[in-house]
This record gives C-alpha cells, structure tokens and sequence, in this order.
C-alpha cells in the first residue's frame, strides 16, 4: 500500500484538512449544478493550473493520477458522438475532470491521518447512540491506500500481457487483477486479525 500524499510541499498542504474537504464538497455541488459548456472548460482550466502552481513535478504527478479516467472518458465521447450530444458529451467529461482533479488534489495536500480525524469528527454523533465507527475510519483509509495500489497491480498486469502478446489486454486480465484484489484483501483481513480487529 502506498500514500497519495504528495512529496512536493505545496501551499496546501498547510490548510486544515477539514476546510479542504469541505471546499471540496461545496465545489463538487457546484459542478453538477451547472451546465454550461464555457463555465466547465473554465473550471477544468483553473484545475490544471492549481495543479502548475506548485511546479512541473506536482503537475505531472497529478495528471498521470488523473490518466487513469482515459477509458470512462472514451465512453462518454464516443456514445456522445453517436447520439449527436458532442456538447453534453463534453460537459460531462470536463465535469469529471475537473471533479475528480479536484479530489485528488486534496488527497494529494492532505495527510491520510488528517482525513480519518475528519472523518472521526464528523462520527462522533453516531458514537452516542453506541455504534462503533472504527469499521468506518478504517474502510475509508484502506479505499484511499488501496486504489493506486490496485492501479499499479493492474498497469503491471497489462504490461505482462504486452511482453507475452501482440494483442492488447482486454477483458483476459479481468479474472487474474480480481484474484490479486482478494489476494491482497485477505491479507489486510489476516493483518487485523491478528492485531485484535475492529
């Protein structure tokens, strides 16, 4: 498992994680609460350039985060096309973009401790009718560590397909990437286990 956190110090990485998680909820209404195609590309341009603020190293480790998003992309462009919606088609991918730009960011300025305090925060009412919020800081934590660990498990995967074939992995990859994910699943669960679990 590895962090999102990035190594390059930025302006952000100062802020309080709870502002930054709030401005990131307010931020994601007003996205999709709006429509218009010139609002969207304005957004998406001043993503880009949060991201250039900090220098080219935090640029480009931003946008390889964000090129895993390439296959939703291409879907919506080309059902899209076919229907004879470009614009909406467009709306929507800079709206996802920008969206999730924006959610990686955070994760990206915030350590992951900071957000499970948050989000310990933000339990502490559930906690009075006596339910154990423990399971939810914890599931959060492990989605946030797990999905660039996976995403690296499955770039290897398909490369090794690539070393052995001519052909470009497709759905063949599927079974073995769903076996590494149980794998690993199994592993975290043994590891809890034996430290008393939740």
């Amino acid at each position: 498992m590895i962090s999102l956190t990035s190594p390059v110090e930025t302006w952000a990485h100062r802020w309080p994680a709870g502002a930054k998680l709030a401005g990131l909820c307010v931020a994601t209404m007003v996205l999709f609460a709006a429509d218009g195609l010139i609002f969207h590309a304005a957004t998406l341009f001043g993503c880009i350039a949060l991201y250039a603020l900090p220098g080219h190293v935090f640029l480009l480790a931003g946008l390889r985060r964000l090129f895993v998003l390439w296959p939703f992309l291409a879907v919506i462009f080309v059902w899209h096309v076919v229907t004879g919606t470009a614009i909406e088609g467009a709306v929507i991918a800079m709206r996802l973009i920008t969206a999730v730009g924006l959610a990686n960011l955070v994760t990206m300025t915030t350590k992951l401790s900071d957000m499970i305090d948050v989000v310990k925060w933000l339990a502490t009412p559930l906690r009075a009718f006596g339910l154990n919020t423990r399971a939810l800081e914890l599931s959060i934590a492990l989605v946030i560590r797990f999905t660039p660990a996976l995403a690296e498990k499955g770039g290897q995967l398909t490369q090794s397909w690539r070393a052995r074939s001519a052909k470009r992995a497709k759905w063949q990859i599927v079974m073995p990437f769903t076996v590494l994910a149980i794998d690993d699943a199994e592993h975290v669960a043994e590891a809890l286990k034996a430290r008393g679990g939740l």
